[in-house]
């Protein structure tokens, strides 16, 4: 079995529950399987100090994680049309991989989560590939063959998967949003197998 790592920050839960849709989708790619992991928080006055197991959810991801991944999934709310700080801080951290070039070549796809319709999803998205275009990455995307692009009231876009969350964050991910994050991670696993057959 081949890992595809998802990996995620969530405060709310909805990109949790959009990371384990994105799972279920990965998984049902015969032969692959996911890794889901998470970052600890940041603080905005001093370096947090967090157990090296989280209380809840997956674990915290490591350096070996992205080393030993066929495919990453990456996944974070939207904040002013960004990445959260804390993925960003973690990617920020990932240099040697870059140097080594252990993520070159292998496919990537994004996902997030936001209060409101216009919320800065799209941006959000096109701001997670920057790092992945960076180590050499392929990146997957959302074709309108995936009909409920096209009938979405809530969220979904070619660049990846995206939830409407509301402004209390209170949201369950709509029906189309589950298949779209499904379909992200069927694609997503669809790709890296296909890569690694062709390098076998």
């Amino acid at each position: 079995m081949a890992d595809v790592l998802v990996l995620y920050y969530s405060r709310y839960g909805a990109t949790a529950d959009m990371a384990r849709q994105v799972a279920r989708g990965v998984e049902e790619v015969a032969g692959m399987q996911a890794r889901l992991r998470t970052v600890p928080a940041v603080s905005t006055v001093c370096e947090a100090v967090e157990e090296e197991i989280p209380e809840s959810g997956p674990p915290y991801v490591q350096p070996q994680d992205l080393q030993e991944c066929a495919g990453l999934a990456l996944g974070s709310p939207t904040r002013f049309g960004n990445m959260a700080a804390a993925l960003k801080y973690f990617l920020d951290g990932t240099s040697p991989l870059w140097l080594s070039g252990a993520l070159a070549g292998k496919p990537g796809a994004v996902f997030t989560s936001a209060s409101s319709m216009h919320g800065g999803q799209e941006s959000t998205l096109l701001s997670m590939m920057l790092p992945l275009l960076h180590h050499g990455m392929l990146i997957v995307g959302l074709p309108y063959s995936e009909t409920d692009l096209l009938n979405t009231r809530s969220g979904g876009t070619p660049y990846g998967a995206s939830h409407l969350a509301g402004t209390d964050s209170d949201l369950p991910l709509s029906e189309e949003e589950r298949r779209l994050c499904r379909a992200l991670g069927r694609r997503l696993a669809e790709s890296a197998k296909a890569l690694m057959e062709g390098r076998g």
